[in-house]
């Protein structure tokens, strides 16, 4: 599915999607048909000496923002509005490594969305530079969230099962303020109906500003069969 043209002097808008870890922003992110930029791509390196540590446990805390390289990512985020295309690296969480670098594009869409555990970190960032569309932060029931995170890491093989019942289950205990504190940085919390629905009301406004028709499918569940990307 194609995204409506942009016209030149019309940069395109980011739509960031944040959400606890395994609340679903992936799938939703593919449901919307629009272009998607994964942010958790921008990890640091697992040997990174900057990344933080889990008091408790000693573990990385890859939930820490600090574990995250933000100015790579709104840089990324505003080439992509700027010119379409960027250069982004390519990230193995069960290796905590970047593994390669390959090319990203929207190609003339006037939105696309940019999501990860992160995207509310950098919302101020993207208001600053003029090209947020809307923040959304996803939002359920821990227990839920808990379980589909656990099987979906298990299932990938992502850490080791001990690190996963850590994370987990601290994960489970802090998940309504996870989504607190990234309602405080900008993000609007909400579910997945209301995100699909402000996605479409994103995807017309920029629609309009560049000339062009929204993308017939933006908000609207896909068909049968399509595959969403991994959720972080």
């Amino acid at each position: 599915m194609t995204a409506s043209p942009a016209s030149p002097s019309a940069p395109a808008r980011v739509l960031l999607l944040t959400g606890p870890s395994g609340s679903g922003k992936s799938s939703l992110a593919a449901r919307t048909g629009l272009p998607v930029l994964r942010l958790d791509d921008f990890y640091k390196d697992g040997d990174d000496p900057t990344l933080p540590l889990v008091a408790e446990s000693r573990d990385i805390d890859w939930d820490s923002p600090l574990s995250w390289d933000a100015e790579a990512a709104v840089a990324a985020i505003a080439e992509l509005c700027r010119t379409g295309r960027t250069t982004v690296p390519v990230y193995d969480i069960s290796a905590s490594a970047r593994v390669d670098r390959e090319a990203f594009t929207i190609g003339r869409a006037p939105l696309f969305v940019a999501e990860g555990i992160f995207a509310a970190d950098i919302v101020a960032r993207c208001e600053e530079l003029g090209i947020l569309a809307d923040a959304l932060c996803l939002r359920g029931r821990p227990s839920t969230t808990f379980r589909r995170r656990l099987a979906r890491d298990l299932r990938e093989g992502r850490k080791s099962v001990a690190f996963l019942l850590r994370r987990g289950l601290r994960l489970m205990r802090t998940e309504r303020g996870i989504v607190a504190r990234q309602a405080r940085l900008g993000a609007y919390p909400c579910g997945k109906e209301e995100a699909l629905s402000r996605v479409a009301a994103a995807d017309r406004r920029c629609a309009s500003r560049a000339g062009g028709s929204a993308l017939p499918h933006a908000g609207v569940p896909r068909t049968a069969g399509s595959a969403p990307a991994a959720e972080v």
